[in-house]
């Protein structure tokens, strides 16, 4: 099942953590999409920059890939607060090139359709994309951290 998610800036774990129950509203720099999966996102984005290639890799390769860390734990309610990972944010995104991003989002989205066929999001999946780049410079030079939450 595909989530509304906003990438965020937040200056730890515990503060990223403390937006569980609301989001994370107007206080935290953010870009919102809409029916992503924040980890598979997340681990798609991770496997790309370690393994760069604009070929899909198969499902089965992703599903291998080391996923994010919960920064709360799961409960029945839907929500989910990620950590994205520090050599994803500081090494890769935050310098990431426009063709990378540009190849990065037709690899991201022909995994979306794969997935999801026409239910996919509507987002344009490269403005998503440069703008978490934007968040990632950011955390790196203000020291804080890169978080997803969706509901």
């Amino acid at each position: 099942m595909a989530h509304d998610i906003v990438f965020f800036l937040a200056p730890d774990d515990e503060s990223a953590a403390a937006t569980r129950r609301q989001g994370p509203g107007p206080a935290f720099e953010s870009v919102t999409c809409r029916f992503i999966e924040p980890d598979s996102a997340i681990a798609e984005w991770d496997m790309y920059f370690e393994e760069p290639a604009a070929e899909l890799p198969p499902i089965e390769q992703l599903l291998a890939w080391p996923w994010p860390e919960w920064v709360t734990a799961p409960l029945n309610d839907g929500v989910e607060v990620f950590a994205l990972p520090p050599r994803l944010i500081r090494a890769v995104l935050a310098d990431a090139t426009s063709v990378e991003l540009e190849e990065l989002a037709d690899r991201w989205t022909a995994r979306l359709r794969s997935a999801d066929g026409d239910e996919m999001t509507d987002d344009d999946l490269l403005a998503v994309l440069q703008a978490v780049s934007r968040l990632a410079a950011s955390a790196v030079t203000t020291g804080s951290g890169l978080y997803s939450w969706s509901f």
